[in-house]
């Protein structure tokens, strides 16, 4: 390789990555919504992961990279989300769920997640040319005094915090921790072209993939065991 395309090469690192997945939160929840979601321009370093309050919700990826993705939403943002999501498909206001704590307010947001990460590693595969799988979503509905760590077996973990607000300024946070990596574009290739999103959550809306059940406390075992607790 000559010592010119050595210092032109193109890079993508941990934040390029980040923004990418930042990137399809909106444009899913955008689409889902009607609304505007938007991300802070600032991202924390984070030392872990953590599922907090009022409802923290989290997918494992595995494959060319591996990583978590963690999404903790407030109760009015989970809320807000949740009712303009249903509205929007043409359910009645007084069908819906009033309580964060409800089931369905966690399957709702569980099939978002799962939206999100499914529009992330599509991307991934077109603009990094890889490949990652992801497991399903897995939600929790969390009271003040918990809080788990989510640490999964990294070499050398990155962590990343972003501040996420709805369209009217709830909040929610989104955590990502992955092995440090660096992408290096060997030859200039074209990203497959995308799929219209509005196609896609049509298409999600006539058969929606298994919803993400709430972890039930006989699952709660298996599931902090797979995360080494």
């Amino acid at each position: 390789m000559s010592h010119s395309h050595k210092e032109n090469a193109v890079v993508y690192g941990t934040e390029d990555i980040l923004v990418s997945l930042c990137n399809s939160v909106t444009d899913v929840l955008n689409v889902a919504t009607q609304s505007q979601v938007r991300y802070s321009g600032m991202v924390q370093r984070i030392t872990k992961t953590c599922l907090k309050p009022d409802i923290g919700c989290f997918v494992l990826f595995d494959g060319g990279f591996t990583g978590l993705v963690v999404i903790n939403f407030s109760a009015p943002a989970a809320m807000e989300l949740y009712e303009r999501y249903l509205l929007s498909m043409g359910m009645a206001r007084d069908e819906l769920a009033t309580s964060h704590t409800a089931d369905e307010v966690s399957n709702v947001m569980g099939e978002l997640m799962n939206q999100i990460v499914g529009n992330f590693t599509g991307k991934v595969g077109r603009e990094l040319q890889t490949h990652i799988t992801q497991n399903q979503p897995k939600m929790l509905v969390l009271n003040k005094q918990v809080m788990l760590s989510v640490d999964t077996n990294l070499d050398k973990p990155e962590a990343r915090r972003v501040t996420f607000y709805t369209a009217s300024n709830n909040i929610f946070y989104l955590e990502l921790a992955i092995d440090r990596t660096e992408f290096i574009k060997l030859y200039d290739f074209e990203a497959e072209t995308l799929a219209d999103p509005d196609e896609l959550i049509a298409q999600a809306a006539v058969a929606p993939s298994a919803p993400a059940a709430p972890a039930a406390s006989s699952e709660h075992d298996d599931l902090l065991k797979s995360l080494g607790m």
